[in-house]
């Protein structure tokens, strides 16, 4: 018998990677095995020299679920708890550290470690009629790591009270908070998300990248540190041969020639 893997991953000729969590039946909750496996995944993507954006997707009703508290239940020591979060951590640290930009595509319920890793991700797309939640509080557990980012995308006093009552937010909530980036009708979700992914890749990959590193850097600092960095990545950036082409094109009054991805495969 064929068992399907919990993680699907595929690559189109433009390096445009899709990550989709495969178990739709469990709500597509993060078991051990695919934390590992999203681990190797995401050190795969930032070997890859060609790759320009990464969409997170999954399978089912569900985006995700969170952690799967079967799993956890049935290995009550903290020695097996610090290693799983870890692991966890590790890969929501390898999602910043991406030199790309990662896309949520979010569709269903977004809760604990699932609204966890929309948080994490650098921009979201979510369905009309999702729902996002930390609701670990349910029962009596506090979503101390899914609040790590959770409260670097949306008000501290509107973090605090998803994370004290577990109470859910719908999409548009999302939107107005500032954890997706837009909404949009269910059947036009792919469309949504490849129209944000078009729009990236047309931008010079290395321009992305140090943008990418220095945002979440200069967040962690003080002002004068931030802009100290500032000052230092805009030089880095302006010595890109990308970057020299983009100012030479606005003196000529012409689009770039920077060069076009490529079409995407044939499914």
């Amino acid at each position: 018998m064929n068992i399907a893997p919990e993680i699907l991953h595929t690559r189109d000729a433009r390096g445009v990677h899709r990550i989709t969590l495969n178990r739709p039946a469990a709500f597509n909750t993060l078991s051990e095995s695919m934390l590992a496996r999203l681990r190797a995944l995401l050190a795969e993507i930032a070997a890859d020299e060609q790759a320009r954006a990464v969409v997170l997707a999954a399978e089912g009703k569900a985006f995700c679920a969170g952690h799967d508290l079967k799993q956890m239940r049935a290995n009550p020591n903290r020695a097996y708890y610090e290693h799983l979060f870890e692991q966890c951590n590790r890969v929501m640290l390898a999602l910043r550290d991406l030199p790309v930009p990662v896309i949520a595509r979010v569709q269903g319920l977004a809760t604990a470690a699932g609204c966890q890793l929309v948080a994490q991700c650098d921009l979201a797309v979510a369905a009309e009629g999702c729902k996002f939640g930390v609701n670990g509080i349910d029962v009596g557990l506090f979503c101390s790591t899914p609040s790590v980012p959770l409260v670097r995308n949306v008000p501290a006093k509107t973090a605090l009270e998803m994370l004290l009552t577990g109470q859910f937010i719908s999409a548009q909530e999302a939107l107005a908070r500032g954890l997706v980036n837009r909404v949009t009708a269910p059947e036009a979700l792919d469309e949504c998300v490849e129209q944000l992914v078009s729009t990236l890749i047309a931008r010079p990959r290395e321009a992305i990248a140090l943008g990418k590193q220095f945002f979440y850097t200069q967040r962690e600092l003080g002002m004068a540190a931030a802009y100290q960095l500032a000052a230092q990545t805009m030089a880095t950036n302006l010595m890109q041969s990308a970057t020299q082409e983009g100012l030479q094109a606005f003196i000529d009054k012409r689009k770039p020639a920077w060069a076009q991805p490529a079409e995407p495969e044939n499914p």
